[in-house]
């Protein structure tokens, strides 16, 4: 018999396409964030059409609701060479230092792993450019390190002026939108691909779902008694790289930086061992979430280098939903002493979780989501979540189709989804 690992890296990456016309893409978003679509979906087949300023109204009272408070940097730097060649440089995870906060702190010079567009054209010095900061004019300077890995190259910043390195971003970038967008960020974009709540700078994407709420709809949240909690997971651009195998298993996770507050581990735990809902904004929370029990898997394995691999779920697959439940407080806990031993408030981690249909879920039982790209690894994401009906067949295939056919708008700054888990089996 084939394990459920097994199984899941099989699955082929053609049985997840589907027909997604151009002119379904939505290349702005609405005026009102939360006056958009709403489709929602809960076992056992209820498909619901709402607004999403509805969406408070249509979650339990009470549950624990965790969005990501990670923030878009202009990550798109243009330069141009005195030949007028230009060079796009686009920052992908901070080298030296690594830590994000620090990072943008710095004054002086960083050292970034970044993609180069154009890269034959820039053979050899240094790239400048010349931008303003707070009316002063400060001079950025790009040189070559040497290859990071894969397609990116390692790339020093340096800059006079005693500004930090997230005014020079500010002042020098781009926001970095979606290439399926297929259009120049405009200034709209500054605002319009930033959630309300976005504060901690670190992403080169949205976590697009959050782009829906407003204050509005968190004071509905708060007053039906929710408690809303925020994780950090910078977005890198992964999230865009299409799974090119045939099937998943040989497709290599992108790895993204996390950072979550004991305060909401504690509520997390607290809700699992109630029995409360948890509810996640968007896959970037998800996936935060759904690590977390693996990191503190390594936590009580003594192991202090906490990143999450990308199939290690995989191998607590086969159990029952009560002693996974038991398992994940127990780990959540081991995570928490953790931070007693090493008299810190905050857990930094790494993550390449794999979620994919055979996937176990151990904390998220709704989500907000948008609506996927084709043969995408969060249309996995989401197939996992959503399960099958009782013939067997994959739930999100027909909430997909019933979109197309009621005229939602799709994609990054299109309508929304609310998923209730499906029926564990």
């Amino acid at each position: 018999m084939t394990s459920i690992k097994s199984r899941t890296e099989s699955i082929r990456i053609e049985d997840f396409d589907y027909p997604l016309p151009d002119e379904r893409i939505a290349r702005h978003p609405l005026v009102r964030r939360d006056a958009c679509k709403l489709l929602v979906s809960r076992c056992p087949e209820e498909t619901l059409h709402a607004k999403f300023s509805d969406v408070a109204s249509l979650l339990p009272e009470g549950n624990l609701v965790v969005c990501n408070d990670t923030r878009v940097i202009n990550a798109r730097i243009s330069f141009h060479k005195s030949s007028g060649a230009r060079i796009e440089v686009f920052l992908l995870d901070p080298m030296a230092p690594e830590d994000y906060v620090l990072m943008f702190q710095q004054r002086g010079s960083c050292r970034w792993r970044c993609l180069v567009g154009n890269s034959k054209k820039w053979k050899e010095g240094e790239l400048v450019k010349e931008i303003e900061v707070d009316d002063v004019p400060v001079r950025l300077r790009a040189r070559r390190v040497g290859d990071a890995g894969g397609k990116s190259q390692e790339i020093e910043f340096s800059w006079d002026g005693d500004v930090t390195f997230a005014s020079v971003v500010e002042a020098a970038g781009n926001i970095p939108i979606p290439p399926y967008l297929k259009r120049e960020s405009e200034k709209s974009d500054l605002d319009d691909y930033q959630t309300v709540y976005a504060e901690v700078k670190g992403s080169v994407a949205a976590p697009t779902a959050g782009l829906h709420f407003t204050p509005e709809v968190f004071a509905a949240m708060r007053g039906r008694g929710m408690d809303i909690r925020r994780v950090t997971l910078h977005v890198g651009a992964g999230t865009f790289q299409p799974v090119k195998s045939d099937t998943i298993g040989d497709h290599p996770m992108h790895t993204e930086a996390i950072s979550v507050e004991r305060d909401v581990i504690e509520a997390l735990r607290a809700a699992i061992a109630e029995g409360r809902g948890i509810t996640a904004i968007g896959t970037t929370s998800v996936r935060t979430l759904e690590s977390l029990p693996y990191l503190g898997r390594h936590a009580a394995e003594g192991d202090g280098q906490l990143a999450v691999s990308q199939w290690e779920a995989y191998d607590y697959a086969d159990m029952d939903v009560d002693t996974l439940r038991v398992q994940t407080i127990e780990w959540l806990d081991a995570l928490l002493r953790l931070l007693d031993e090493r008299g810190e408030n905050i857990i930094t981690a790494h993550t390449s979780i794999m979620i994919a249909p055979g996937f176990r879920w151990r904390v998220v039982d709704s989500m907000v989501t948008n609506f996927h790209q084709p043969q995408s690894t969060l249309l996995l994401l989401v197939s996992s979540f959503l399960g099958n009906d009782a013939e067997g067949n994959p739930r999100w295939r027909p909430l997909y189709d019933t979109a197309l056919a009621g005229d939602y708008r799709f994609l990054s700054y299109g309508d929304a989804c609310l998923f209730f888990k499906g029926k564990e089996v």
